[in-house]
């Protein structure tokens, strides 16, 4: 064995292609919304802080209809590949483009709510189709 942990030695075009090829499929796509995340400028959704403003994206993997308070409130579960964020858009019911595999990027204040990190009523952009 040598001294140096794996993840510090330099990793060649083989051990990459080999990685790629021994890992999970969810594996793969969460690796690529971490890069997309980076590429894009975003903050990660697991480096988000309570009350913190930031730009996520990622891909949503669910949307339901969930009234809250008495309110119609459309909720989406937002994933970049570190973890996941609740984004809701209280007073609406449907939102023309937000479907389960569409990527968008959300801004907003993140709050917590019961553990999980939530973004209300964010400014958000739909990712082209076309470049998925």
């Amino acid at each position: 064995m040598s001294a140096v942990p794996r993840s510090e030695k330099p990793v060649g075009r083989f051990r990459r292609m080999l990685d790629r090829l021994s890992s999970s499929q969810e594996d793969l796509e969460s690796e690529e919304l971490r890069e997309d995340a980076e590429t894009a400028g975003c903050t990660r959704i697991g480096d988000c802080q309570d009350r913190q403003i930031v730009t996520v994206t990622g891909t949503l993997r669910t949307v339901t209809l969930r009234p809250r308070a008495g309110v119609p409130a459309l909720e989406a579960e937002l994933f970049d590949g570190t973890a996941a964020l609740d984004v809701v858009w209280l007073g609406r019911r449907s939102i023309v483009g937000i479907e389960p595999g569409r990527k968008l990027i959300a801004s907003g204040r993140v709050s917590m709510s019961r553990g999980r990190r939530v973004l209300f009523n964010p400014k958000y952009e739909l990712r082209p189709v076309g470049r998925e």
